[in-house]
């Protein structure tokens, strides 16, 4: 399968991306409200119920599954993107089915129950876990980066812009640096082991930009400054 990005668009208005399909392959595309345009046979496309899974993890009824040769155009939100992942064999990654936005024939989804402690801070009991041979498109807010993981030395990571892991990393909830770091920061996950997390970069940028545009100097300072002054000062 073949994608291309609409690299004119700016982010902050959406972007678009063209799959064409080749004879032979399928997409399954979990939200078919977003292809604005397809070219190619009727029969091509094809929508179905989703199982009782997918309806819970994503909240959507309907996935539309397309079979080449043809060609569709989906847009996606503004400040999202979409990246493409090609499947390793032997990937242990686990995924929030939520990022989800297309996957294609010959890809398997298994469901991995969290612990406990995992649960509370995600605030979701289930992770996926992709494998086969094939691709998967993961929508997220900004761009995609890749940290690699070490057995021992440890990684911190911001809880919230984690879209997948590897499922033999030992994870624990931390926070570092002094005391006023550790004070104002919001959670970490502090991970070892093998292989790497993808991050979605975006996630944080709309507060830098309330603050820089909305927030005064002296406003900044008290948050800053006053302990649990991010809570109280608004």
């Amino acid at each position: 399968m073949e994608i291309h990005f609409e690299t004119e668009s700016l982010q902050a208005l959406g972007e678009a991306a063209t799959f064409r399909l080749s004879e032979g392959e399928t997409a399954h595309v979990l939200h078919p409200g977003q292809i604005i345009a397809y070219r190619g046979a009727s029969a091509g496309r094809a929508d179905r119920l989703m199982d009782v899974k997918g309806m819970y993890r994503k909240h959507k009824l309907i996935r539309a599954d397309l079979t080449g040769p043809c060609e569709f155009i989906a847009v996606l939100p503004p400040g999202y993107s979409l990246k493409p992942v090609e499947l390793q064999t032997g990937s242990d990654l686990l995924y929030d089915y939520r990022h989800l936005f297309y996957y294609t024939d010959g890809v398997t989804i298994q469901s991995r129950i969290l612990s406990v402690k995992n649960m509370l801070i995600t605030r979701d009991a289930i992770k996926m876990k992709f494998s086969g041979l094939g691709q998967i498109g993961l929508l997220t807010e900004g761009h995609v980066v890749e940290a690699a993981l070490h057995p021992s030395e440890p990684l911190y990571v911001q809880a919230s812009s984690v879209i997948a892991y590897p499922e033999n990393a030992r994870m624990e909830l931390a926070v570092y640096g002094n005391h006023l770091a550790s004070q104002h920061m919001s959670y970490h996950w502090k991970i070892t082991g093998l292989g790497s997390v993808l991050l979605q970069a975006g996630r944080e940028s709309r507060k830098l930009e309330d603050s820089l545009q909305n927030e005064s100097l002296f406003k900044r300072i008290l948050r800053e400054v006053i302990p649990f002054g991010g809570v109280f000062i608004k």
